[in-house]
């Protein structure tokens, strides 16, 4: 079995579909039954006993009443989220607050919706490539052209290339991953910054996966409070657990979220997975411990991967390490699959991707690999 290139499923066809959807499948990683999925950067820690009986008492409560529209604007969940942040990034204390922040399902539904506001017909999305593969699909979707520029060798941003891009080809959106998927790489505030300075358009910093950034690396929050076209995307399906709940949310200046609210759906965020957010924000405590415990994980494996002969492993302020490099990647992962483990082929050719899990997954995870790499396998 060969490893999927993110994209398993089946064309459309037979239908009057939009030009540019003919021969597309649907975005998807491969979702098998194994022992040890690390595929998808999911928390393998699930939620705590107590947190999973308060959700079911939170539901219950807003049960009673599904038969009315939830609160269309997410009011008090946009204040406990505003409170998260100033938590999480101090600096952002004075100022953030439900009129800088907007939820929705999942940050990949923020990203769409920044889009479908600030992009459109004869508007360029700009992105640095390798990263995240639904970009080019959020652009599709609306409209909205897609460029990319190449990372350099270490998948850092080579800024001077991009600052002379962006004022000579002025796009009018900058969708930045920090920390980026799949490499797991973080920007500095001061690239941030020369990109916000030298931009006419809005910038977005995808930060899904800050959470579990290294001590030391910053957030593009510090930032907001000088730049009002600056926007910073964020999710709970990550460090809270909640991959299952799909929430979602930026926080950025309240023009922002007022522009936002021009293209959201009526009652897109349902009454339920409000509840559950609330409640989840009230457990961070105990959520944000297994984001430690993720992160002694994450660097363990870095140090073990580069320790193992030829191989290479990204740097990585994300749940997740890119390694390689591999004559035939497709090959590593079928093998890891026959040894019950599961892992994502994405990004650089000869590249894998494995998820931070359990000391129990981790150790599953290398006694694989050792047993899948035989002679020749990894590429110099």
């Amino acid at each position: 079995m060969s490893a999927p290139e993110d994209r398993p499923g089946t064309p459309v066809g037979g239908l009057p579909l939009r030009p540019e959807l003919l021969g597309q499948v649907p975005y998807g990683a491969p979702q098998l039954d194994v022992a040890h999925r690390l595929n998808v950067n999911e928390n393998p820690y699930p939620p705590p006993a107590a947190m999973v009986a308060d959700v079911a008492t939170a539901v219950a409560q807003v049960a009673t009443g599904l038969n009315r529209y939830p609160d269309r604007d997410a009011t008090a969940l946009r204040g406990e989220l505003a409170s998260y942040v100033a938590r999480d990034v101090p600096a952002a204390a004075p100022w953030v607050d439900a009129a800088h922040v907007w939820a929705a399902n999942g940050s990949n539904e923020v990203v769409l919706q920044l889009l479908q506001a600030f992009g459109g017909p004869g508007r360029t999305a700009l992105s640095f490539a390798p990263t995240y593969s639904m970009y080019p699909d959020y652009c599709r979707d609306t409209f909205t052209g897609y460029a990319t520029l190449p990372r350099r060798e270490d998948f850092t941003i080579d800024l001077d290339a991009a600052l002379a891009h962006v004022r000579d080809r002025r796009p009018d959106v900058l969708l930045v991953a920090s920390p980026n998927n799949p490499t797991g790489t973080a920007l500095g505030l001061d690239e941030v910054d020369a990109l916000c300075r030298a931009s006419a358009g809005m910038v977005v910093v995808d930060e899904a996966y800050a959470e579990f950034r290294r001590p030391g690396t910053p957030s593009a929050i510090e930032l907001l409070d000088e730049h009002p076209r600056l926007v910073v995307t964020r999710t709970m399906s990550k460090a809270f657990a909640l991959a299952g709940a799909r929430l979602g949310y930026l926080v950025a200046g309240s023009a922002v979220v007022d522009a936002v609210q021009l293209v959201r759906l009526p009652y897109h965020l349902s009454a339920v997975t409000q509840a559950v957010a609330r409640t989840a924000l009230r457990h961070a405590d105990a959520l944000l411990a297994g984001v430690a415990a993720l992160r002694a994980e994450r660097d363990a494996l870095v140090v073990w991967l580069r320790e193992q002969p030829g191989l290479a492993a990204a740097d990585s302020d994300a749940n997740f390490v890119l390694f390689g490099r591999f004559a035939d990647r497709d090959a590593i992962w079928a093998r890891l699959l026959d040894h019950g483990v599961l892992v994502r082929a994405t990004g650089p050719a000869g590249w894998l991707r494995v998820s931070a899990g359990t000391p129990e997954e981790m150790a599953a995870f290398r006694t694989a690999l050792r047993a899948s790499i035989e002679p020749g396998d990894v590429r110099a």
